[in-house]
């Protein structure tokens, strides 16, 4: 396998990727002190707790673009807040929910957006530097795509979740009475994938460039 030759000024190449962790690592911590449900904190931060460190190990070897890195680190800190609080319960979501005269706490929403924001740019680089999809027109289709299954699967992990723990599911849900709050969230993640793709296609090929080539079969 080819080793990547990663370019750019090396202070910023060894410091900031740390730096970012450093800051997930306190902000999940912090969000871990008396949170107002400590399940309902656990479900909704495992996916930063496994992350974290198989992002570490795993760096030396496939280093991320600083992109993607300063988009995990938000969405963990988005995940952060969201387990502290819960969903419904986050004051800023409280904020725009009663200064726009909204019918519910939106954080929710907030936080399924990211869902499609973030695992576009992590799926694409991912796609980009492991198969032959750079550069095709199918990259952002299936990028879209595996996206939305994320999306639907963690839809099922809810389910899962309300048919085991039943009435004490519902901060994890938070549905907040909607009906149609699945559907919503689906939206949510597809609207998140979508935007993302469009905002960072360029800057991020900008980036995987400048990691240097690595494509199956090709030799250092």
């Amino acid at each position: 396998m080819a080793k990547i030759r990663v370019t750019g000024p090396p202070f910023t190449r060894a410091v900031w990727p740390g730096a970012l962790a450093v800051t997930v690592l306190l902000g999940v911590s912090v969000s871990g002190i008396q949170p107002y449900d400590r399940t309902t904190w656990l479900l909704e931060t495992v996916w930063v707790l496994v992350g974290l460190p198989l992002i570490v190990l795993a760096w030396r070897r496939f280093p991320l673009t600083g992109l993607l890195c300063c988009l995990l680190a938000l969405h963990a800190l988005v995940l952060a807040m969201g387990g502290h609080y819960t969903y419904a319960r986050v004051p800023v979501g409280e904020w725009l929910r009663d200064t726009f005269g909204l019918a519910r706490n939106p954080y929710d929403r907030v936080g399924h957006l990211m869902q499609g924001f973030v695992p576009a740019v992590l799926v694409r680089e991912l796609l980009s530097r492991t198969s032959p999809l750079r550069g095709s027109r199918w990259l952002a289709p299936l990028t879209v795509c595996a996206c939305l299954a994320f999306s639907a699967v963690f839809e099922m992990l809810e389910w899962a979740a309300a048919v085991i723990g039943g009435a004490a599911a519902n901060d994890f849900l938070a549905t907040q009475g909607d009906v149609w709050d699945t559907q919503w969230d689906m939206f949510c993640a597809l609207v998140g994938a979508v935007l993302s793709l469009l905002l960072f296609s360029r800057r991020h090929d900008r980036q995987l460039a400048a990691l240097g080539t690595y494509m199956p079969g090709t030799s250092s």
